[in-house]
Parts: structure tokens; sequence; C-alpha cells
């Protein structure tokens, strides 16, 4: 089979076969294919796009180009949930052990934070002793034993994706739905769950900016998903502020932590619940979104949710008295709080400005080299629409020195926007989307 010739055959639009795409993506996968042909298909895919059997093709290929987890040890359906990516977006730490209360099985590999968005692993990380690293054997036992276990993805884990994704990131092919979709979406399946909601986000500090982008990246994964045999929805969820109040690593885990103790109320535990509660749903404990929430809810009020968490960190090595004494997270050296310029309301939030805050005071990366310090960040006190008075504390900053804490005082500053008019709060929920239909909420 012939690279130009199948370049030259996405250059004038045409689809490409399921032969065709299972060549390119096994050459990106063992190098055999030079990376100025790719770059070429995919300026060409970019400009061209793909056909919903296509994507499915490519996304199939990128799955089986490295390994593949097998789940059918696990009694019941395991489940999972991805988000594109956000600021103070803990949902994770708090519906994951919530569905495995409630008898679901949650096998989950995750990733690490870079740029503006936290990973999930680099949260985790943050309590004392805890590792992501299980082998395939000590994963799968864990989830039969406790029903959870949150690990980092396999260096073999869609190899494919990971060539091509790097040519994206420099060719300015990155905003390709079909690339988007499929990288995603591959990814997901190679974790082996069987039941997956997707958390697409949309807003300022989302992946996609508008509702009708975030909801057409919605619709192409959940097509793929399903047409690979999997059961795959989506819920689209707004990003145009933090969801969590608290933005840095063991602060998250500190948040989370405090909802499951029912400490703490608000978006990061409603957009949980509706997560939760489609997950509960894919994994065959609930027929309606209410009977899921009640059984989440119960599992929240009850306590076991928390105790689920506990678990799990102990399993993985991690000291599970932080679910008792959050004091015993990494602490910031300096605290300060930072003082509204200004009176009048919220009017918006620079999402990904304030992202870039946290990376910034260490919590986050700018390479994949960069160490994170597991205790700095901040907590956010108003949200889109409150009302402030001049000197109000708009956020309190948790720094490893001075300096980067009177930097960070200036830059949320500047990112939580204060204005004489009152805006409504922002909308959690967009719509919730299957292969059928799109639901606007």
């Amino acid at each position: 089979m012939n690279m130009v010739s199948i370049i030259e055959k996405k250059k004038l639009g045409h689809a490409l076969s399921r032969e065709e795409i299972a060549f390119f993506v096994s050459g990106a996968a063992d190098g055999s294919i030079p990376d100025y042909q790719l770059a070429a298909l995919l300026m060409a895919i970019r400009l061209n796009g793909m056909t919903r059997e296509e994507t499915t093709h490519l996304t199939l290929a990128m799955t089986s180009s490295g390994d593949v987890c097998d789940l059918s040890a696990i009694n019941g359906i395991p489940v999972d949930k991805h988000s594109t990516g956000g600021v103070g977006d803990t949902t994770t730490l708090v519906l994951a052990p919530l569905v495995a209360a409630c008898g679901v099985p949650v096998a989950k590999m995750s990733g690490r934070g870079l740029g503006h968005t936290g990973g999930t692993l680099d949260k985790l990380e943050s309590i004392p002793g805890l590792s992501v690293s299980l082998s395939e054997e000590a994963f799968l036992s864990q989830v039969r034993r406790i029903g959870l276990a949150v690990i980092g993805q396999t260096k073999n884990l869609a190899p494919a994706d990971k060539t091509l994704y790097a040519l994206r990131d420099v060719t300015s092919t990155v905003d390709s739905l079909p690339l988007i979709a499929s990288s995603i979406v591959s990814k997901k399946l190679a974790s082996g769950a069987q039941g997956i909601v997707l958390d697409v986000k949309t807003g300022a500090g989302a992946l996609m900016h508008t509702l009708q982008d975030s909801i057409e990246l919605a619709q192409a994964m959940v097509r793929i998903g399903c047409d690979a045999g999997r059961r795959m929805v989506a819920l689209v969820t707004d990003m145009g502020e933090p969801l969590g109040s608290h933005v840095g690593n063991a602060l998250e885990v500190k948040e989370a932590i405090d909802v499951l103790s029912g400490r703490v109320t608000g978006p990061l535990l409603e957009v949980s619940l509706e997560l939760g509660a489609r997950m509960l749903m894919l994994g065959g404990a609930a027929k309606t979104v209410s009977e899921a929430k009640e059984k989440l809810r119960e599992a929240l009020s009850s306590g076991r949710g928390l105790e689920t968490l506990r678990q799990m960190i102990a399993a993985q090595g991690g000291d599970p008295s932080c679910c008792d004494d959050t004091a015993r997270l990494p602490q910031a050296k300096v605290i300060l709080p930072v003082p509204a310029p200004g009176e009048g309301f919220v009017h918006h939030m620079d999402t990904i400005g304030l992202g870039n805050t946290a990376q910034a005071m260490g919590a986050g990366r700018r390479t994949k080299e960069d160490v994170i310090d597991p205790s700095v960040g901040f907590v956010l006190h108003k949200r889109i629409g409150d009302a402030v008075a001049k000197g109000d504390a708009l956020a309190t900053v948790y720094a490893r020195d001075e300096q980067s804490a009177i930097d960070a005082i200036a830059a949320i500053q500047r990112q939580v926007v204060i204005t004489g008019s009152r805006v409504p709060p922002c909308k959690l929920i967009h719509a919730f989307v299957t292969d059928e239909a799109v639901e606007r909420l």
C-alpha cells in the first residue's frame, strides 16, 4: 500500500478505506511512515474531514495499535468517565467512590495535567504515599475487591495516538473534530470499560468554546463508542468558570473529601451526581436518572462513598487518615487573601487564565518534565453573579513563597472581572447526548 496515494485520496476529499486507515495508523505506531507524510495526511483530514465510518475505523485502529486492557474478570459492567479538561474539575474523586459504593465497578485509567487543566493522577499523588502505578493484575484485583481503582495509563496505550497527537500539536491540526474524537475515544476503548460517560466541557475554559462545537464533539465521540460496541453517552457541562472552588492538587483532594463528608455542596457535587447517575444507568444499577441520583445521595449521606475512597487510598499505598483530617495533605507555606479591587458583581472569569495562574504557582506543568508542588493553588470565594464589596476576599492563595503569592494575587484580581451589572449564574449542564439524540437541558 502506498502512503502517497492515501494522502492524494484524502487531499481530493475521498473517504479512506478501513485497510488504508489501518496502514497509516500502523506506520504511525511503529515509526515506519515518516513524520512529513503523516503531517500531510493530518492536514488533508483537517481540511476535508472524515465520515462517521472513517472516524470509527481510525479510532479502532488506534485502539488496537497497543495494549488493550481486558476487564472481563471483573464482575458486573465496569464503567468509566472522561472529561475533556477544565479548571477545578474534581468530579472523578467525588463520583468514582460514590458509583463504586452503589455496586457498579469503576476501573479507571487517568492522565496527568498539562497546561491550564489539572490531571487526576497529579491530584491523587498529592495524597502521601499513594501510587497510581499498578500492574494489570493488581488493578483488576483491587476493582474486584473494593469496586474502585484509578491508575495511570500504560505506556503502550494507543501508541499511534501519541505520534499523531504530537504532530497535530505542531502542524495546526489540533482543531479537527474527527482527530479530536478518535484521540480521546481510542484511549477510553483501550482502557477496557464497557460503559463510558463523557463530560464534554464548553465555554471560555474548555477545549471547545461554543456550545454547538461542544455538542458536535460529544456526538462524534458517542457515535464512535457506540459503533465500537460500548455503552457511551455524554453530558455537555459548563467551563465558563472553575467547577469547584479549589484549584490545585491537594486543595482539590480536600474539596472532594469535604464533598464526600457532606460538609460541602454546590456545583462540583451537582455535576458529579449528574455524571454519576449516567454511570449507574450504564452499569445496570438504575433505570432512571432520579433513581440513580437517589442511590448516589444515599451513598453520600451514609458515608459509604467516603469509605470507598478511603479503601482505595489504602489499597494504593496512600494515607487514608487524610479522609478524616485533611490537614494531613501537603500544606502551603504562604497563605494570603485576594482582596477585591472594587465593588459590584462578578461578571465573568478568565478561566484559562486562572488555570495558568495555578500552573505558574507550581500546581501544573508547562512541559511534561516539570515537577508539581502539590500544596499550592487557590480557593475561590466568589462565583459569577455574586455581589462583591471592595476589599472582600475573592479568593485565598496557597503559595510556596511570598513572591509567588503576590504574583498570584495580582493575576486573580485581573482574571475575576467585577462590573456594576449583575449577570445570572452559569448554567452547569447544557445538554445530554446519546447516539440517537441531543437533549438540551
